[in-house]
């Protein structure tokens, strides 16, 4: 990939303005990684699986004050767009936008973009997803602060996460020469893109840990509307073509329609492949806030409060001698466990899955066999 743009000196106030800050929440999802729980009509940022809060409304939440309701938008599906907005009152009706199938990442991205400008020419976004864990909620700002003066320099920034383990989970952000220090940003730190790597192997993901020159890629980025869209035009002018006539239907009865009739031909493509390693403007910020993307029921363990013999429990639960495990009921029954060691179960008002501890990322192994047997009902 290009080395980044030479011009990066952001420059921040120690109270940042977020003026002219918008934030784009990513809704998408099916609902696999958290079933029985999560559904198609309720994937896993639709519902309450860390804290009281459902996923989606934790993400706007952890964004304020810094950018208020008024000024975020969601982009869902046209199945989840109705319970978006149940969930997301002070947000604007017409800031829900639907897409009316998934064209993936850079779609999204340009859409957003395009929106944004429309509502504000001079506007920077932050594009996040809603499914993400981030404490705390002032260290997360600081950071994004940061992002915003960077990307007001003109850069496309993405944010990273120091690694804790050799995951193999993630993709990863090679690191190259710091940027010019932030005003006001202490431990947060600004560098040029070296390069972006798929997900690793074990001993790869070793390899990086032991290096300290890469980070886990967080999914966050921040830019001005008018550069992204001007960057998509350069390296991905298909794509801009192809949505050219949403500028004019956006804010008019005619929207749905249009949006409708440009989507459903686009090819799938996602940022990365479409901008951000072509890109020589991309900067990563590193944070100190906690981050965990929560992708199987095993990420909970470190994110809810456990016994003093690490057993998860939440509803109407009876842990006899039990160890290392999660007990959740979604309904009004007891679950009632005797003996048990590293096992999650979740029962809901229709299901009940029981799975060792290390495995629950095969938990979409029983939503195909479902989807095989046309067990619709249960997805």
């Amino acid at each position: 990939m290009p080395n980044a743009a030479d011009s990066v000196s952001p420059s921040s106030p120690s109270s940042p303005s977020s003026e002219k800050v918008y934030a784009v929440i990513m809704a998408g999802g099916s609902g696999t990684r958290f079933w029985p729980v999560s559904r198609a009509s309720a994937p896993k940022q639709l519902v309450r699986i860390v804290g009281d809060a459902t996923m989606i409304q934790a993400t706007v939440a952890r964004l304020q004050p810094y950018i208020p309701p008024e000024r975020v938008l969601i982009v869902t599906t046209a199945a989840l767009a109705a319970e978006t907005r149940r969930q997301l009152p002070a947000l604007k009706a017409e800031h829900v936008i639907a897409e009316p199938v998934g064209r993936d990442t850079a779609a999204c991205v340009a859409l957003a973009a395009l929106v944004v400008h429309r509502i504000d020419p001079q506007a920077t976004m932050i594009l996040l997803p809603a499914d993400q864990v981030i404490t705390p909620a002032a260290d997360f700002q600081a950071a994004l602060a940061v992002g915003v003066a960077t990307a007001k320099a003109g850069n496309l920034v993405t944010f990273g996460i120091q690694p804790r383990s050799p995951a193999t989970g993630y993709g990863y952000i090679e690191i190259g020469a710091a940027a010019d220090s932030v005003t006001g940003a202490k431990d947060i730190t600004v560098n040029r893109v070296a390069r972006f790597v798929e997900k690793p192997d074990l001993a790869h993901a070793e390899q990086y840990l032991a290096a300290g020159t890469y980070r886990w890629n967080a999914g966050i980025f921040c830019w001005q509307a008018a550069v992204v869209l001007s960057e998509l035009r350069q390296h991905c002018g298909w794509l801009m073509d192809a949505l050219a006539p949403l500028e004019a239907a956006w804010g008019t009865s005619r929207w749905t329609t249009v949006l409708d009739a440009v989507y459903q031909p686009l090819k799938r493509i996602s940022i990365d492949y479409a901008l951000m390693e072509k890109s020589a403007r991309i900067c990563v910020v590193t944070g100190t806030y906690g981050w965990d993307d929560v992708g199987s029921w095993d990420s909970l363990y470190d994110h809810l409060p456990t016994d003093d013999q690490g057993v998860i429990s939440r509803g109407q639960t009876l842990a006899i001698d039990c160890h290392d495990s999660l007990l959740m009921a979604e309904t009004g029954q007891l679950i009632a466990g005797i003996g048990l060691n590293g096992l999650s179960v979740i029962v809901t008002k229709d299901a009940i899955l029981v799975v060792p501890k290390g495995r629950s990322q095969e938990v979409k192994a029983v939503v195909e066999a479902l989807k095989a047997q046309g067990r619709s009902d249960l997805l």
